[in-house]
C-alpha cells in the first residue's frame, strides 16, 4: 500500500470523527478532555464486551438447548 494513501485515509477519517462530533469548534485543552473522555469510554465498552459477552452466550445456549429438547446429562 502507499504510505501517502494511508496517510490521507487516516486524515480523511480523523475528518469525518472531527465533523461528526463537532469537536472542531472546541479550544484544544477541551479537544483534549473529549478525546480522552472518548477514548476512554470506547475502551471500557470493547473490554467489557470482550470480557462479558461469552459468558452470555454461552448461558444462553444452555437455556436454549435445555428449553428445545437437548437431552440432560444423566448423574449416574
Amino acid at each position: 500500500m502507499d504510505v501517502k494513501r494511508v496517510k490521507d485515509y487516516l486524515y480523511w477519517l480523523y475528518y469525518q470523527y472531527s465533523l461528526i462530533t463537532c469537536s472542531y469548534v472546541l479550544e484544544p485543552w477541551e479537544q483534549s478532555m473529549f478525546h480522552t473522555i472518548t477514548v476512554t469510554v470506547l475502551a471500557m465498552v470493547v473490554y467489557t464486551a470482550y470480557v462479558f459477552v461469552p459468558i452470555h452466550v454461552r448461558l444462553a445456549l444452555e437455556f436454549f438447548s435445555q428449553i428445545f429438547g437437548a437431552q440432560p446429562e444423566s448423574s449416574v
